[in-house]
């Protein structure tokens, strides 16, 4: 797809970006969920942060989740993965196909997060680690929060994965990736009353927010 037709569809979900930090915001106001959760949560994303300023940048370990990002979701797509090379300098993966979505796929999507969550939840399967819950809230936030500060930190210099796709068209899908990984992650984390039906009201107020973004865009032109 050409880069003018992906600056085109990036300005048109414009106002979608704008409807998902809304709706976000909602989300965090409200609370959706238990309280106890976001102090954990808070404290392990601090202690990352503390670490990320104080310490030496594990570049290794985020090179390699990257690159193993882009290998995972070729993988998803029904591609493969012939080569994959991982330096704390950088890295590189050699796959059969590729798209928008594999390219800024380790931009938005927390591979160590997820991790966190799928190996707590077959523990809690097998060994019902309910009672541990606090620190799986504090690994997460922790994994998050390695996330965000070293893909901003990667992100201050030039990335072939945005540069292929365009820079808005880039930052509009890597904005909107992010903020989906915290809409279905916080009623995933907090939700009492059901997943399912925390994040029917999620969804709802996304698509409220955005239709009431795209009605003042059509008042204003």
């Amino acid at each position: 797809m050409p880069k003018w037709i992906k600056f085109i569809i990036a300005l048109l979900l414009l106002p979608v970006c704008a409807g998902a930090a809304n709706a976000l915001w909602l989300v965090l106001r409200a609370g959706y969920g238990a309280d106890t959760v976001w102090i954990p949560l808070l404290a392990g994303a601090a202690c990352w942060v503390v670490i990320f300023f104080m310490l030496p940048k594990p570049m290794w370990i985020y090179v390699f989740g990257h690159e193993l990002t882009h290998a995972l979701w070729t993988w998803l797509f029904g591609g493969q993965v012939k080569k994959m090379k991982v330096t704390s300098s950088g890295g590189h993966v050699v796959i059969s196909k590729t798209n928008f979505v594999i390219a800024l796929a380790p931009y938005f999507f927390p591979l160590y997060a997820a991790l966190v969550v799928g190996l707590f939840a077959l523990g809690n399967l097998i060994w019902n680690w309910h009672g541990y819950l606090v620190w799986f809230h504090l690994c997460v936030g922790a994994a998050y929060a390695f996330h965000v500060t070293l893909t901003f930190h990667t992100l201050q210099t030039r990335q072939s994965d945005i540069t292929s796709q365009g820079y808005l068209f880039s930052a509009v899908i890597i904005f909107l990736g992010n903020v989906c990984v915290l809409l279905f992650g916080i009623p995933l984390l907090t939700a009492k009353s059901g997943f399912l039906a925390e994040l029917m009201k999620v969804l709802g107020l996304w698509c409220r927010e955005t239709g009431d973004d795209f009605l003042w865009l059509h008042h204003v032109i």
